[in-house]
C-alpha cells in the first residue's frame, strides 16, 4: 500500500501522507516513502513550491506504536547510530529532507501533529494549522527524546524555555498557543487550501530568486560567520541581477502582467 502520494500541478508539488486510516502514523515503510518523496523533488527544476499534508483526520500522529515492539528486538546501535543519509539516519532524514528541497515547503496541519509528525512539520519552511490542531513533542511520553531531526530545526523556531517545557512534559498544545511559541506560522480554518493558495502565489515568483532565497536563509540560520553570510548574500544577488528571470520580473511589473518564466 502506498504511504505517500505526489502530484505536481502548475509548478506546485502536492505531497500527501496517505496512511489516513492510521492517522498517518510513521512505520518504517512510511519513513522510507516520505524520504523518497522529498528526494524526488530535490532535482526537479519544474517545481517551485511544495505543499505537505496528511489525508484523513490528522497530519501525522507520530511513530506507529507497533514499531516499538519491532525496535525492541533490534540493536539500537544498528538503526539509530548508523548514518544512512549524510550526517543523519533515516528517522532524522524524514524531517531534514524537506530542508534539502530547494524550494519553499508549506505544511498544512490538522487534527494532531505529534512526535515525529511535529518534527516533519518543523522541517518545512512554513506551517499553516487549523485552530483546533493539537501539536506535541511527544517522545518523553514513551521514555524517549526527540530524535527525528527536531533538535536541528526546533531551536530555530522556538524560544528555549518553550522548547524545553514541551520536550520535558510531552504536553500537547493547541495551534493558537503553538503559534505564540513559534511552532505554527499562521492559522486557517482550511489549512490545506491556505497552503495551496500560498504555494500558488510563490510559484508566480522568480524560480531562481526563490531558490536563492532558500539557500541564503538556510545558511544564515545555521552559520555564525557574519563574513560568510554577507559574502553569500552578495554572491546570490550577483547571480540574479540581469539574468532572464529577473528581467522577466521587471518586464512583467512594467507591463502589469503575470511573469512567464522559461
Amino acid at each position: 500500500m502506498s504511504r505517500v502520494s505526489t502530484v505536481i500541478e502548475n509548478h506546485v508539488a502536492h505531497v500527501t501522507l496517505t496512511r489516513g486510516d492510521k492517522m498517518n502514523a510513521l512505520d518504517t515503510e512510511m519513513v522510507e516513502a516520505i524520504i523518497a518523496a522529498g528526494e524526488a523533488l530535490v532535482d526537479n527544476d519544474e517545481v517551485r513550491a511544495v505543499v505537505l499534508s496528511g489525508e484523513g483526520g490528522a497530519f501525522c500522529a507520530g511513530l506507529d506504536l507497533m514499531n516499538f515492539a519491532k525496535f525492541a528486538t533490534q540493536d539500537p546501535e544498528d538503526f539509530v547510530m548508523k548514518r544512512t543519509h549524510g550526517n543523519a539516519n533515516a528517522f532524522q532524514e524524514v524531517s531534514l529532507v524537506w530542508r534539502k528541497v530547494p524550494v519553499p515547503v508549506i505544511a498544512a496541519l490538522h487534527g494532531v501533529c505529534f512526535g515525529g509528525g511535529m518534527q516533519i512539520a518543523a522541517g518545512a519552511d512554513i506551517r499553516i494549522a487549523h485552530p483546533e490542531t493539537k501539536l506535541a513533542i511527544m517522545e518523553m511520553k514513551w521514555g524517549l527524546i526527540p530524535d527525528m531531526g527536531g533538535m536541528v530545526t526546533l531551536p530555530h523556531l522556538m524560544r528555549a524555555d518553550h522548547l524545553r517545557r514541551l520536550t520535558y512534559t510531552a504536553d500537547p498544545v493547541l495551534a493558537p498557543q503553538a503559534m505564540e511559541m513559534g511552532l505554527v506560522t499562521e492559522l486557517s480554518d482550511d489549512p490545506l487550501k491556505a497552503a495551496q493558495d500560498l504555494a500558488a502565489k510563490i510559484a508566480l515568483k522568480s524560480p531562481s530568486a526563490t531558490r536563492a532565497a532558500k539557500r541564503l536563509l538556510e545558511f544564515a540560520e545555521t552559520s555564525d560567520d557574519e563574513d560568510a553570510i554577507l559574502h553569500l548574500e552578495s554572491r546570490e544577488q550577483a547571480d540574479l541581477i540581469g539574468k532572464p528571470h529577473q528581467l522577466e520580473v521587471i518586464n512583467a511589473n512594467m507591463q502589469k502582467r503575470a511573469p512567464v518564466f522559461k
